[in-house]
């Protein structure tokens, strides 16, 4: 068994640097990250992507702001540009509960210590950058730069900010996943073109002074969103502005995106194509040491880091196009999936680590099911500008076969040193339901299901219903609940079959745009009336690029244009959160009011009646990961479905 040496780490101090006998740096990196040299940690890849690449590479991990800022100074100058990173979350994100809270923790930080992390971290390391070296390039990128490049709504300061580029001060942001881009500026530059005159690389973004002119392509179309200034004073227009940033995003072949911002013009090149398996195979097999770098021993373990240990991440890239989630809009729509062979290499490495014990936590993704699935025929693909694939209906030409995913399973676990492999991403649920996935073998998608129960959770199987209001799900990009419904009988069928007595998991979303009280109230009774007591759950935290941002901030859905209400106010979203703790005595004599006054009757005594119906058990759902001990079984009754079809035929009633 190997044993790292000190220099098995990027440098991240002078010592480092010169243990390697480097003179001179080439790159240095700035992360709101503490370093783990992880494939599933942005800074790393970065810095291990442009190692491969022959150049000097120094990371510095979670500089301090709040002292005489040495650490930006003491790698000296870089060769080619300083690359800057918030880190893997948003820091806002990273920083802030949705109640805006300042968090108790970072969990990229060792032991979890929280204020190692400025807000708006990239802004902050960028402009300290240009002040200490004005003449060196300054790169940014990850998921906070990816989000923020075109003016966007910051929920934290409740403004409509400009570009980050604006904020930052930076020459260049690189968006999504880095590796193409960071391959043809890396390519160009020991070429020797000026940074200054890289303008046409794909997949990044920079502003263009009123002075300068436009870079021409000839192969690319231009269109032009509305400026920066439009968008403070018309939030129709910002609205409107979402619908063509998200297709391009997502289009195969996208047009080049102008919006102006002050005096100067923003340009967005078009994505790179979809990684190919070769390509997102080189970026996994790098020289990790899967490790946090050394300096952190003494301070203890980073939460994010034992989280995703023993864990191996199989694809990129998600088709669900979910109005609240920004995957789409940093890995894209589609999938880049790993090879077998590549992801049975990383097992085999895992598997041999000196703590592994025999349990990889998760074989996943962004969605856990979506490996090695694409468009049948890809001029169809070529010609799309659907955000989702599967919303409102699964698209007739995609290919959802489940087959690879499970031999891949299969291959895991023969592995001898792997005594079981867990799935911790969340499954999409609404793809093995034959009555939504109607293209798909029902055998196939039973197969898969059979083989996740039986040998990849522990006693809990994660599913993202998110709402049971059809309104509410069709906005989300969500499938309608009856397909919950539909997948937790086959679970069930399953679970009885196999006598596994396993609990399935269901999480949801309050506060979401174009949800009601009394959506909340009828996500209540019908999931008490399926015997869940929830805690899995969350409330909308609105972020960076996505259509339910937009709505929360401008009031308009991006494609329609249609006035949309959403929960803004404190007492609204604490109001709607509360009906996920119907079954608390203090929330009990407020539900009653709260349904009574609006006339839902029906509802009360679904909920909170005076005596509660002594055949029915609750399943507490609190949160569990990655447990190995046995399952508890769910307990239900029979779901009410008569009061069930009542009180949602009423619900449509009082919205028509």
């Amino acid at each position: 068994m190997k044993i790292n040496q000190l220099t098995d780490w990027l440098p991240t101090t002078n010592k480092e640097v010169k243990l390697r006998g480097w003179e001179e740096l080439d790159v240095i990196l700035f992360s709101g990250d503490a370093y783990v040299d992880h494939p599933s940690f942005g800074p790393a890849v970065i810095g291990r992507i442009l190692e491969s690449y022959g150049l000097k590479v120094a990371i510095v991990p979670q500089p301090s702001v709040n002292d005489n800022l040495q650490d930006f100074t003491k790698l000296g100058t870089p060769r080619l540009f300083f690359g800057v990173t918030g880190g893997c979350m948003d820091p806002m994100v990273s920083n802030y509960t949705a109640t805006k809270k300042r968090r108790d923790n970072d969990a990229y930080t060792p032991n979890g210590d929280k204020g190692f992390r400025p807000d708006y971290a990239t802004s902050v390391y960028s402009k300290i950058l240009k002040e200490k070296f004005p003449d060196v390039p300054v790169l940014i990128g990850g998921i906070e730069a990816s989000l923020r490049r075109v003016t966007h709504y910051d929920y934290w300061s409740d403004k409509l900010m400009p570009s980050i580029l604006e904020t930052s001060k930076a020459d260049m942001l690189v968006y999504g996943m880095g590796e193409q881009p960071l391959r043809e500026i890396v390519e160009l530059l020991q070429k020797g073109v000026p940074f200054s005159s890289l303008r046409t690389i794909k997949q990044t973004a920079v502003l263009v002074n009123k002075n300068e002119a436009i870079p021409k392509n000839k192969n690319w179309d231009d269109v032009e969103i509305h400026s920066h200034t439009i968008c403070l004073n018309d939030k129709k227009k910002f609205a409107s502005n979402f619908k063509v940033i998200e297709q391009e995003s997502n289009k195969l072949k996208a047009n080049r995106i102008f919006q102006q911002v002050n005096d100067r013009t923003l340009v967005i090149n078009p994505p790179f194509p979809t990684m190919l398996e070769e390509e997102i195979d080189a970026s996994f097999d790098l020289p990790y040491t899967r490790l946090p770098h050394p300096k952190y021993k003494k301070r203890g373990p980073i939460p994010a880091f034992e989280m995703i240990k023993f864990s191996i991440n199989i694809h990129r890239g998600c088709f669900g196009g979910c109005s609240f989630c920004t995957i789409s809009a940093h890995q894209g729509k589609f999938i880049a999936s790993r090879s077998q062979e590549s992801v049975l290499r990383e097992v085999d490495k895992v598997a041999n680590m000196p703590d592994f014990k025999g349990y990889l936590s998760d074989i996943g993704g962004p969605s856990a099911n979506m490996y090695k699935m694409k468009g049948k025929v890809q001029s169809i693909c070529d010609k799309c500008v659907a955000p989702s694939c599967i919303s409102p209906v699964i698209c007739s030409n995609l290919d959802t076969s489940h087959k690879p995913l499970t031999e891949l399973y299969q291959a895991v676990d023969k592995h001898p040193k792997i005594k079981k492999s867990f799935i911790g991403s969340g499954i999409r649920h609404d793809m093995l339901v034959p009555e939504f996935n109607k293209n798909a073998d029902p055998k196939e998608l039973d197969d898969y299901t059979e083989e996740v129960m039986t040998k990849h959770i522990s006693g809990r199987l994660k599913v993202a219903p998110e709402h049971t209001s059809d309104p509410v799900l069709k906005l989300m990009r969500k499938p309608s609940f009856k397909y919950f419904h539909k997948f937790k009988e086959r679970f069930d069928k399953i679970n009885v079959a196999k006598n596994l007595k396993l609990q399935l998991i269901p999480y949801f979303i309050s506060n979401h745009p174009a949800c009601e009280v009394e959506d909340m109230a009828n996500l209540a009774a019908e999931t008490k009336d399926m015997g869940f007591q929830l805690e899995q759950v969350q409330g909308f935290t609105p972020t960076p690029m996505t259509v339910a941002t937009v709505i929360y901030y401008s009031g308009y859905h991006p494609y329609t244009l249609k006035p949309t209400k959403t929960p803004k106010s404190k007492k609204e979203k604490d109001e709607q959160h509360r009906f996920f703790f119907w079954y608390k005595k203090e929330n009990k004599d407020w539900i009653r009011k709260t349904l009574n006054k609006v006339g839902r009757k029906d509802l009360v005594e679904a909920l909170v009646p005076e005596t509660e119906s002594k055949g029915w058990k609750s399943v507490n759902l609190k949160a569990v990961k990655n447990t190995f001990d046995d399952a508890v079984p769910a307990t239900a009754t029979n779901s009410s479905s008569d009061s069930r079809r009542k009180r949602k035929h009423k619900s449509r009633k009082k919205r028509r």
